[in-house]
């Protein structure tokens, strides 16, 4: 039988999982089939991956009309579908999760997304979404916005497994990883237990490309002597952040302070890659799997990217590959005119925004069935 190239990455250390949820593939055992022949670690949701679920399939219509019946509303309904959901992958990825001693197996769930820029309200949802949920190998999504920051040194304080979102600038992404060691310490301090904490930083890399693929077209149009290092630079700053981001990891999780903690049970906050779909017609379809292989991460693919690197991907390590040209390419954009701590800023408004939007979809869809006669019955 061919060799499975998802299968062989984590020997090298990465674990795959699938951004992608829905009850039909839980189930009707497609979920553990992904398990079992391809290796399939965790899985994620958010927003809009309910929306097209929910509102993409009849597979959620009964129990929305018992619901409805029921007298539930619309937040009420979503509630509860997306916590069954998780509930029973959860329940699939749990030998994962046992097998590989609480490194893997997880699915998780995120806070609604208005909450974004407020720190009190996440801290509430999150907290109830995982006494809710009930269940060691889920994670929580916080965006990592100013304000999720301190929520999320909160939340590893109290014990529950946060995955950071949203993330998509070095910068911040040294913050997320200072909140989770600032969370982990005064866990500690207070004599509470760390060994089975979990923590992830999701670091969305296709759409910085997406957004800074054009800048550097423009420069390159102009010509003259920036127009090579335009096209140097094109298509190259996500993976470069990505490579640099990694660096930071090692050199945060690899210092006494975090060593001190490790003694005690505390595990590192590993690298997510998201949103590793490939946009860009252009460059290949498992560019952002490729490129990004090594120890200690996860990447977290779409159902068609998947496939496709099932079908012909390339597994072998390439995350710390060329790493002065990886800083080189960052170091030189300020001279292109390019701010990328400005397109990051700018990536993380739209990414909260592309949230918003389906979750305001979904939650009107529901709301219309809420009122229906048809739905109640009458």
């Amino acid at each position: 039988m061919k060799h499975n190239p998802l299968k062989q990455l984590g020997a090298l250390g990465q674990s795959v999982w699938l951004d992608y949820i829905r009850r039909d593939l839980i189930a009707h055992g497609g979920l553990r089939r992904l398990i079992e022949e391809d290796g399939l670690r965790g899985m994620t949701s958010n927003p809009a991956i309910f929306e097209k679920a929910i509102t993409g399939s009849h597979e959620y219509d009964d129990d929305i009309q018992a619901m409805v019946k029921a007298g539930k509303g619309a937040q009420d309904i979503y509630e509860a579908l997306s916590l069954q959901d998780v509930q029973g992958a959860a329940d699939a990825f749990r030998p994962v999760y046992e097998k590989t001693d609480g490194r893997d197996g997880f699915v998780s769930l995120e806070v609604n997304p208005h909450l974004a820029r407020d720190t009190d309200g996440t801290l509430r949802e999150a907290r109830r979404l995982w006494a809710a949920l009930d269940r060691p190998n889920v994670f929580i999504k916080v965006p990592a916005t100013t304000q999720g920051l301190a929520a999320i040194q909160q939340l590893t304080r109290d014990g529950i497994n946060v995955n950071v979102t949203l993330l998509f600038g070095l910068p911040r992404y040294r913050q997320v990883a200072e909140a989770y060691l600032a969370g982990l310490e005064a866990r500690l301090a207070q004599g509470q237990a760390v060994s089975h904490l979990a923590s992830v930083a999701s670091f969305f890399v296709s759409r910085i490309d997406t957004l800074v693929d054009p800048l550097l077209e423009a420069v390159i149009a102009q010509g003259g002597p920036k127009a090579d290092l335009a096209k140097q630079a094109l298509g190259q700053v996500a993976v470069a952040s990505a490579r640099l981001a990694y660096q930071d990891c090692k050199h945060l999780f690899g210092s006494d302070r975090f060593r001190t903690m490790a003694e005690k049970g505390a595990r590192i906050q590993r690298l997510l890659w998201a949103s590793t779909g490939t946009k860009n017609p252009g460059y290949s379809d498992v560019k952002y799997i490729e490129e990004l292989i090594g120890p200690d991460t996860v990447n977290t693919v779409p159902v068609e990217t998947l496939a496709a690197f099932r079908d012909h991907g390339v597994a072998q390590v390439n995350l710390e590959r060329d790493l002065p040209t990886a800083a080189r390419t960052l170091a030189q954009l300020p001279a292109l005119g390019i701010d990328l701590e400005a397109v990051t800023r700018q990536l993380e408004e739209d990414g909260i925004e592309k949230f918003n939007q389906p979750f305001d979809k979904l939650m009107l869809d529901l709301e219309k069935r809420s009122r229906s006669p048809a739905a109640k019955g009458s």
